[in-house]
């Protein structure tokens, strides 16, 4: 389904943004995308291919409601994936919870004055399901997080807060568009863009010894580019509805570890003390009150416990297939190499 008029993201730059950029202009689609400079900046977009025919940059303020206007004239899609993804911050307030609600805000606002526009794909996250693993259940979309808050999880109530003002918007207001959510896991894979997202800086510092041994913890992971492609088939098919949890699968950490040792990081400084039993848990959690806050607090929340996701809808109703969590992992580890995130692997 191609249509002449723009699709606009918002946040192009972004980590899983640039990759919906990238993978839209390489379908035909006109893209207009919304960044916070001036488009010099951003030459990694203005090089994609198809870019220098069917890709617009646009400056658009996060908090400012009228500066999406023009970025969403004559659109029939919105991607909205604008929004801060930070653990440990000084001010959640304004760091977190004021960017991605008022961000919001302003991007449904402004798509309330767009009569051309027929969808909004929001980019949310497993964040606003849960902010806790819990053994007797699998998270599914039916799910909404209601225990974070400033003070607990300031990433997950931000975004819990973002996702029920859209849907918010849509019950009161009953706009002329609809509204479908994507609620990724832990996005890894290969970066468009040249910084490195948060989890795949997580799986550096797994690498470069910040973590002083094996925690009994998992993680959900889903690759970037099956991301996008979610969004964009949620923008697409017609009978796309709600919300959509993506999560390829689960991983262990000692998992991870065992993976980088056999797929030729093993001259890393990888974690090796065993802490997944009963003592290294109860050490893990009282070092957990030495660590910042919102570090700490995931600590003390997430050791010792299994997260577990359902994600039969996003593959029943969308029809995708998600890629192997192993494979995306070792492709944003090369990726991190070749970038001069991580020093290139030992030679033996």
């Amino acid at each position: 389904m191609i249509t002449e008029k723009p699709v606009c993201v918002t946040g192009a730059s972004g980590f899983i943004a640039s990759h919906i950029v990238n993978q839209l202009l390489a379908e035909g689609y006109r893209v207009r995308g919304t960044v916070r400079k001036s488009p010099e900046h951003y030459p990694f977009l203005l090089q994609l291919p198809g870019a220098g025919e069917r890709l617009e940059l646009v400056e658009a303020d996060l908090l400012k409601s009228e500066s999406f206007i023009p970025a969403f004239r004559e659109c029939a899609y919105v991607i909205h994936t604008a929004s801060p993804y930070v653990i440990n911050v000084r001010d959640p307030e304004n760091d977190l919870v004021k960017p991605a609600l008022e961000g919001t805000a302003a991007v449904m606002a402004a798509a309330g004055k767009t009569g051309s526009l027929k969808r909004i794909v929001l980019t949310s996250s497993v964040a606003a399901i849960t902010d806790e693993p819990d053994s007797t259940k699998v998270f599914t979309e039916r799910d909404w997080n209601s225990r974070s808050s400033l003070q607990r999880h300031p990433y997950h109530y931000s975004k819990t807060l973002a996702e029920r003002a859209a849907w918010d918007y849509i019950e009161q207001k009953k706009p002329h568009f609809d509204l479908v959510t994507i609620n990724p896991s832990m996005v890894t894979g290969p970066s468009i863009c040249p910084t490195i997202n948060t989890t795949n800086a997580m799986i550096r510092d797994i690498m470069n010894g910040v973590y002083p041994g094996i925690f009994d913890i998992n993680w959900g992971f889903v690759d970037v580019r099956d991301t996008a492609r979610a969004h964009i088939l949620a923008m697409e098919k017609d009978s796309a509805c709600g919300r959509y949890l993506c999560s390829a699968g689960l991983l262990h950490m000692r998992e991870l570890v065992e993976l980088l040792n056999l797929s030729g990081y093993s001259n890393y400084r990888l974690p090796k003390r065993d802490l997944t039993g009963r003592f290294g848990t109860a050490l893990m959690t009282a070092l957990s009150w030495t660590q910042p806050r919102d570090t700490g607090t995931y600590i003390r929340t997430h050791i010792g416990r299994s997260i577990r996701y359902g994600c039969s809808k996003i593959k029943q109703d969308l029809g995708i297939s998600l890629m192997p969590v192993m494979e995306s992992i070792l492709e944003a580890v090369d990726d991190m190499v070749r970038k001069g995130h991580l020093a290139p692997p030992a030679k033996s």
